[in-house]
């Protein structure tokens, strides 16, 4: 899947109304699923934007790289969990492994973590930064969906949800080295456990 990069709004010949934070997003967003390095600036002049513009929206190109893979990250998982269907600590545990196993499949990330390895991990694991609070987020809301729908646990949703986060990033990019794909099969196997369900169906 690639996003295709979003055009710039016409204005007046000669002087196109200004590019959107939004414009920046997508632009960002198509760069990385393509597997090229996200350029702050090459963004900024592709949209005919000023350097301070992209800086007042997104401050460094951690934050903007962040919000790019929370962005998608949130999409994704909802898209899965609605293909999935059904209800139930089954339907959870099978929506986790069909996103565990697209982001182990995903040429974008692998990219990502192979050429800034260091600065991956930090964007992708920090409980300080973006995608982290924001994936334990939208599982969370999906784990009180189920809830609601009489699924049972003996663990709060939010911790619940924290736990299945973080083992994923341990078992899809902590571990990973370069031209690794991670281990969603074993990860499956514990989310089961976490889950309630035996980990050997």
């Amino acid at each position: 899947m690639q996003a295709a990069r979003p055009p710039v709004a016409g204005g007046r010949p000669g002087r196109p109304a200004a590019a959107s934070r939004e414009d920046a997003l997508a632009l960002a967003r198509a760069r990385y699923m393509a597997g090229e390095r996200i350029d702050v600036q090459a963004i900024a002049r592709e949209l005919g934007l000023a350097r301070a513009t992209m800086h007042r929206w997104f401050r460094t190109r951690e934050l903007l790289l962040g919000e790019v893979l929370a962005e998608l990250g949130e999409e994704r998982l909802e898209i899965l969990r609605r293909r999935v269907g059904g209800h139930g600590a089954k339907a959870l545990l099978n929506s986790f492994d069909a996103f565990n196993r697209e982001l182990a499949a995903a040429e974008g990330l692998r990219s990502l973590l192979v050429s800034e390895h260091e600065l991956a991990l930090r964007v992708l694991t920090s409980s300080t930064g973006v995608v982290q609070p924001r994936m334990a987020g939208a599982v969370q809301r999906m784990i009180e969906d189920e809830l609601r729908a009489g699924f049972e646990t003996p663990l709060a949703p939010d911790l619940l949800a924290y736990a299945i986060v973080r083992l994923a990033e341990a078992f899809l990019y902590n571990d990973a080295v370069a031209g690794a794909t991670g281990d969603p099969e074993r990860l499956r196997q514990i989310e089961a456990a976490l889950l309630g369900l035996d980990p050997s169906r």
